[in-house]
């Protein structure tokens, strides 16, 4: 059914239901086919969850400055940890917000130098010591979310005629990545540039949002509001599933606007992503005979190896944690 913004609203309960299962299979082929966005319900994840994993958000961007600082993602070689307002940047340009970045949480690496670089995002969180909690709230949320992602990448595989058990195996111990944001309202300079246009460069995004708007997606040529949806998450396909398709499923360019004058906005997306050195392979089945193949674009090269397209946006938006700890990558 579409909602009044038109994108696709999927009830995730329905593939249980043999009397709607082939329904809803039709309709999420078509929503990842033509839009590549869609709003999800029926996912299992109460009202209280969402409710506690948006109140320590709003509790972590309370803190004082020094305590967020204290976590600051220059400290990390995995660039996890908190970015200040303004320093992270999407094509080129500051993003008018500030985030915390949160992995699943594993021991640093031993990178050697005939190891691929990627290797470097995993590692440990930075945790805030002034707000003990957040630790097991998001873990626990982004533990939860994964098994909605997985599933849902199951029944978008059998939607377009692929065997559900296709990227088992590369999501054996998936890349996993939660971020706190806030939108602190309009920037002082005028500009509205919340984030800027990007597509995300993985599989699945599941993102929780407020009740303040400001989520657009490209739709018929230009740019639609995403409202928020009591209750639902908004999905989006990344570029490996581009690639993986032969180009048969798009990722799509969205963005968000900074809310008006110092109205802040509260969002919490998660990004749903195979092992870092999984290879990408071409999905079977018939549809591959209507795929377009890939489009590339010379400023945006797409790596079928997952932690080479990750760590190409790691470096691109955040330069200033890449060249303290990196900078063979940044030179490169």
């Amino acid at each position: 059914m579409p909602s009044a913004h038109s994108l696709p609203v999927l009830d995730l309960s329905q593939a249980d239901d043999p009397a709607q299962r082939a329904e809803f299979l039709k309709t999420l082929h078509a929503a990842a086919r033509d839009t590549g966005f869609l709003h999800l319900t029926g996912h299992g994840v109460t009202a209280a969850e969402s409710a506690r994993i948006l109140e320590v958000t709003r509790t972590f961007f309370s803190l004082p400055e020094a305590d967020r600082l204290a976590v600051s993602n220059l400290n990390s070689p995995h660039f996890r940890g908190y970015t200040r307002i303004g320093h992270e940047l999407t094509g080129g340009a500051s993003d008018w917000r500030d985030q915390l970045d949160v992995g699943a949480e594993r021991p640093a690496p031993v990178v050697g130098p005939d190891d691929p670089p990627y290797l470097w995002l995993e590692g440990p969180n930075q945790w805030p010591a002034a707000l003990p909690e957040l630790r097991t709230v998001v873990l626990d949320w982004q533990a939860r979310l994964a098994a909605v992602a997985h599933r849902l990448l199951r029944e978008l595989l059998v939607s377009i005629g692929a065997p559900a058990d296709f990227f088992d195996a590369a999501f054996d111990r998936p890349h996993l990545h939660t971020k706190l944001i806030r939108y602190p309202g309009s920037a002082p300079s005028g500009a509205d540039q919340g984030v800027g246009a990007h597509k995300d460069y993985g599989f699945l995004t599941l993102l929780l949002q407020d009740s303040v708007g400001g989520l657009q997606v490209v739709r018929d040529g230009g740019y639609v509001d995403v409202p928020p949806m009591p209750g639902a998450f908004v999905v989006n396909l990344g570029e490996l599933l581009e690639i993986a398709t032969e180009g048969y499923l798009t990722a799509t360019d969205h963005r968000v606007v900074s809310p008006p004058g110092a109205v802040e906005r509260f969002s919490v997306p998660f990004f749903y992503n195979p092992r870092l050195d999984a290879v990408v392979e071409t999905v079977p089945g018939d549809y591959l005979r209507s795929a377009p193949g890939v489009a590339h674009d010379a400023s945006n090269p797409l790596h079928a190896e997952y932690g080479r397209n990750e760590l190409k946006g790691w470096v691109r938006a955040h330069p200033a944690v890449a060249q303290r700890w990196h900078p063979e990558l940044v030179a490169a």
